[in-house]
């Protein structure tokens, strides 16, 4: 990874081109690179003489430096006697370890706004810089991999740095389930709805995975009344808007669509352009224009993929010191799209997130069990192992205690029936579909 120290070095000898070395001695020799982000270069220098000659003389040359560097204008700070302190100061973020770790990253700031998500981009900026004010709840749907959780977090950080009295609380759909399930075992009730009662800020990720859970759909009823009663913020996000979800209680369906129901849409062009470039940015890194077009063009539909396949490049840059030319990229993507369609889930996986989805057992859904729930979910097991694998109903019928292969076929064939006549079967599948590929996201 390039440091911002390494960036200047190159932005020097970039210049060298345009200027005498007696120049960039006279007034480069003790600048220092002190940061680089997507947007914004920063320079400093102790002398404040100098920082107004650059300044006023060469700031366009380091600006062109830049962009050679990376294919993207940057606005260039330079900082003089006294200034790096309190610069350093105003950027310094709240020391909270505990805050949601691991998602520091995930910030407005570096969330890249294009015309698929820009509506839903300004709805979370909004909740975020006055929570409860308007929008209540937020609602962002859309598909997989699109920067849905990426919204939430930065709505955490942002109300977390700004009023941190607040009590941010955040979840996942299939987390709140399982936290009640456990609180019910141990007789924790209480505990249970002060935990997610009491929050100023909620915010649940998956939301669509209560749907159908009668105890999980009750609890978060009641907490939606309680909260939105006492004026505190709410944000859900889920792969569908809330009409969409049929086994959903119509009471927290009209809840859900209260206040501000908004989409995240695939990348355009230029945003997937925007995306490779921020990404490239953030490590220093410079990627050729042709390689940049490339990327966009054939990786099209997941932001996370886009990322997967920049930090697969730049990882070839890093660690075997190889230039970043198109052959490679084609190659990388090439990989990329290969693997994606040779992805094929283990009976294991699709066994695991059936039995969680119908809190049951996996040894359950393997055995001998005749129970209503445990029949369905053994059949719908089946169904997606022959649909998402390649293995044969023989095979199939190894995983579930050396079953004969006609039963296999029985199962799939009332399954498909089942999908055809009860369209909550449907979105049960979709949902276990949505948990299996969630394992294999990167």
């Amino acid at each position: 990874m390039n440091s911002p120290a390494d960036v200047w070095a190159m932005v020097l000898k970039l210049m060298e081109a345009d200027m005498t070395a007696t120049t960039i001695n006279t007034w480069f020799d003790d600048a220092k690179a002190v940061s680089l982000d997507a947007k914004q270069f920063v320079l400093y220098t102790p002398s404040n003489f100098k920082r107004d000659i650059i300044l006023s003389r060469y700031l366009p040359a380091i600006q062109k430096a830049l962009h050679e560097l990376f294919s993207a204008d940057l606005d260039v700070l330079v900082l003089g006697e006294g200034e790096l302190e309190r610069f350093t100061a105003a950027n310094q973020p709240p020391a909270d370890d505990n805050f949601l770790p691991g998602t520091e990253d995930y910030t407005f700031e570096r969330f890249v706004v294009g015309s698929s998500n820009k509506m839903a981009y300004a709805a979370a900026r909004a909740v975020a810089e006055k929570p409860a004010h308007s929008y209540n709840p937020l609602f962002i749907y859309g598909e997989s991999g699109l920067g849905k959780t990426h919204l939430l977090y930065a709505i955490a950080h942002t109300i977390h740095r700004t009023h941190p009295e607040f009590r941010v609380v955040y979840i996942k759909g299939d987390a709140f389930t399982n936290d009640l399930i456990q609180a019910i075992r141990e007789g924790r009730n209480p505990e249970f709805r002060n935990k997610y009662r009491s929050a100023d800020v909620f915010l649940m990720d998956d939301v669509q995975f209560i749907a159908g859970r009668e105890s999980s759909q009750e609890e978060m009823f009641h907490t939606f009344n309680t909260l939105y009663e006492a004026g505190r913020q709410i944000v859900f996000t889920a792969d569908r808007p809330p009409k969409e979800m049929l086994r959903l209680d119509d009471r927290l369906r009209t809840r859900f669509e209260w206040g501000l129901p908004v989409d995240i849409q695939p990348p355009d062009y230029e945003t997937r352009v925007a995306i490779i470039k921020n990404k490239a940015i953030r490590r220093g890194i410079n990627l050729p224009e042709p390689v940049l077009q490339y990327i966009a063009d054939n990786i099209t539909s997941n932001v996370r993929q886009i990322e997967g396949t920049v930090n697969k490049i730049l990882a070839f840059q890093e660690l075997m010191g190889e230039s970043v030319d198109v052959d490679t990229v084609i190659r990388t993507v090439r990989d990329m799209c290969k693997d994606k369609a040779e992805f094929l889930p283990s009976p294991d996986v699709i066994i695991e997130e059936v039995a969680k989805f119908y809190n049951l057992d996996t040894d359950a859904i393997r055995g001998q069990g005749r129970t209503k729930d445990t029949a369905l979910a053994r059949q719908i097991a089946m169904y997606q192992i022959r649909r998402m694998t390649n293995l044969s109903l023989k095979e199939i019928g190894k995983e579930f205690e050396g079953r004969d292969h006609t039963t296999v076929m029985h199962s799939i064939d009332r399954v498909e029936k089942l999908m055809k006549t009860n369209p909550e079967i449907a979105e049960i599948i979709k949902d276990i579909n949505a948990n299996i590929n969630a394992h294999y996201d990167n």
